[in-house]
């Protein structure tokens, strides 16, 4: 059997959330490559350079970002034909109902809050990579 493997955008600008993030995956033992975006310009870059690889990719969102947020990202990447189908979950501290609502308008797969304990937040990270590789890969 082969190892299905994500291929992981990280778009945050909070380097405590990358590390709280980092952290989680490797508690949960997780081994998928993690890349990580400052905002959603960067991000856009490197799905479209191929830093990111094609295959099997999934963007982890933060909504408030300087330069470019993640609702405009979303708008961008939607409106992309080569990226438009990109699977992404918001990942945010934002539990305003127009941000959940905004973001569902533009297909995201999910919208989690960010969890403000580190334990609550390992395990939201186990329970994203348990549905995501059992799931969603093929």
């Amino acid at each position: 059997m082969s190892v299905k493997m994500l291929n992981i955008l990280l778009v945050d600008d909070d380097s405590v959330d990358v590390m709280n993030v980092q952290r989680a995956f490797k508690k949960n033992n997780v081994h998928n490559a993690l890349y990580v975006a400052r905002d959603g310009r960067q991000a856009l870059e490197m799905l479209r350079d191929g830093t990111v690889p094609m295959n099997n990719r999934l963007v982890l969102l933060d909504l408030n970002m300087p330069r470019m947020n993640g609702i405009e990202f979303l708008r961008a990447l939607r409106s992309d034909p080569e990226l438009s189908t990109t699977p992404v979950v918001v990942l945010t501290t934002s539990n305003d109902d127009r941000d959940r609502v905004q973001s569902y308008a533009h297909h995201v797969a999910g919208y989690l809050v960010k969890p403000v304990t580190s334990p609550a937040f390992v395990e939201l990270m186990a329970a994203l990579n348990a549905y995501w590789m059992r799931v969603e890969l093929p």
